[in-house]
C-alpha cells in the first residue's frame, strides 16, 4: 500500500479527502462507488491510513507504527468486514463486527474505521442495523462502504453518506502504469489498457494473468483467419470456445476491438489510434476486403451475441450466429 501520490486517477475524489482532513471536516460515513477493479478499497484503505498516520498530514508518512500495522493489514484501529457467505453480509455480521464493536473507543487513533467492501450485499435489515450508527455515530468512528451498486443501498443510507463516484481512468494513463510499474511491453499494454476499460485493476489483471494472455492469443489465431474459415473449421472454433464458456465475454470484448481496428482503419488509415498495431498487416487485408456496412453488422452481432448469452441463449447457437456473421463480407 503507498501513498495519494501513488493512486493513478481520481484526483477530484483525492482532493477533497486530501481537503477534508486539512479543515477537519472528515465525514462520519462514505460511499465510495465506482465498476469492480476501479480502485475503492485502495482509495479507501490509503485514506484510512492517512487518518490514523502519527505525522498528521494529508499523507501517509509509511514510516509511524500506524502506518506500518495498516500496511501489514493489523492495524486494531482500521477493521475491514468481511463475511461468510458469497453473496450477501447478514445483519450479525454488521451487528458483531461493526454496531457493538464501535462502542468501544479507538485501541491507540484518534478514528476508529470501518470499511465494508461489497456493501450493496448487505440484506435490507443489515442496512437498516448500520443506519442507527451512521445516524449517530461516536466522534471517532468512520464508515466507508465500498460498492459497484450504489443504487442497492438504502436512500436513508445514501442521504446521510458523502458519495464519491469513482470515474473511468483514461486509457493513456493506464497504459502508462502498466509499462512503467509492471513493465509490460508497449503492444500488450496497448491491449490490456483497452481491455480493462478504465479499470486498474481490471488492467493489472489482465497484465499478469497469463490465462489472458492464452486467450488473446487464441482470439487473434480467430480473428486472422476470419475471412478464410470453412464451415468445417468453425465448428471447431466454437467447440473451442464451448470450453471456455467462464472466458466468453473476455473473447468477445477482444472481437469487439480487433473489428473497431479494422473499422478505424478502413476510414482514417492511420496506425497510431489502433489497439492492434502490431497486427497492422492483417488489420489492412481486412479492410480492404469489408465493407463499411460489414464492419457495421459484425460489430452490431457482437453486441448481440453479448446480450444473447447473458439471456442464457444455447451458448453453441449464439456463436455460431456470429461466426456466420463474421465470415461475410
Amino acid at each position: 500500500m503507498a501513498g495519494f501520490n501513488n493512486i493513478i486517477g481520481h484526483e477530484e475524489i483525492i482532493r477533497h479527502l486530501k481537503n477534508a482532513m486539512k479543515t477537519g471536516k472528515v465525514s462520519h460515513s462514505y460511499i465510495f462507488t465506482g465498476r469492480p477493479g476501479s480502485g475503492k478499497k485502495l482509495l479507501a484503505t490509503t485514506y484510512a491510513m492517512t487518518l490514523q498516520c502519527e505525522q498528521g498530514g494529508t499523507e501517509p508518512c509509511q514510516k509511524c507504527d500506524s502506518c506500518k500495522k495498516a500496511m501489514g493489514k493489523n492495524h486494531p484501529d482500521i477493521i475491514m468486514v468481511n463475511h461468510e457467505k458469497p453473496g450477501t453480509i447478514s445483519i450479525d455480521e454488521i451487528r458483531e463486527q461493526v454496531i457493538y464493536d464501535v462502542a468501544v473507543k479507538p485501541y491507540c487513533s484518534p478514528y476508529k474505521i470501518y470499511i465494508i467492501p461489497d456493501a450493496e450485499l448487505m440484506t435490507v435489515q443489515a442496512q437498516n442495523a448500520l443506519l442507527k450508527t451512521i445516524e449517530e455515530p461516536p466522534e471517532y468512528a468512520v464508515i466507508m462502504l465500498l460498492t459497484s451498486n450504489a443504487d442497492a443501498m438504502l436512500p436513508t443510507i445514501q442521504s446521510r453518506c458523502v458519495r464519491l463516484d469513482l470515474k473511468v481512468v483514461d486509457d493513456s494513463l493506464v497504459k502508462k502504469y502498466l509499462m512503467e510499474r509492471l513493465h509490460v511491453p508497449d503492444y500488450q499494454a496497448e491491449i490490456d489498457a483497452s481491455f480493462a476499460q478504465g479499470s486498474i485493476g481490471k488492467a493489472k489483471e489482465a497484465a499478469t494473468s497469463e490465462e489472458f494472455s492464452n486467450i488473446t492469443q487464441n482470439a487473434l489465431k480467430i480473428l486472422k483467419n476470419a475471412n478464410s474459415m470453412e464451415v468445417y473449421e468453425l465448428a471447431d472454433e466454437i467447440k473451442l470456445l464451448s470450453g471456455e464458456k467462464q472466458s466468453i465475454d473476455d473473447y468477445l470484448d477482444i472481437f469487439q476491438f480487433w473489428f473497431r481496428d479494422v473499422l478505424m482503419f478502413k476510414a482514417t488509415r492511420e496506425i497510431d489510434n489502433l489497439v492492434f498495431k502490431q497486427e497492422i498487416n492483417y488489420i489492412k487485408e481486412q479492410a480492404s476486403q469489408r465493407s463499411y456496412e460489414n464492419l457495421e453488422k459484425i460489430l452490431e452481432a457482437l453486441e448481440k451475441t453479448k446480450v444473447r448469452l447473458r439471456a442464457n441463449v444455447n451458448f453453441e447457437l449464439a456463436l455460431e450466429l456470429l461466426f456466420l456473421t463474421i465470415r461475410e463480407r
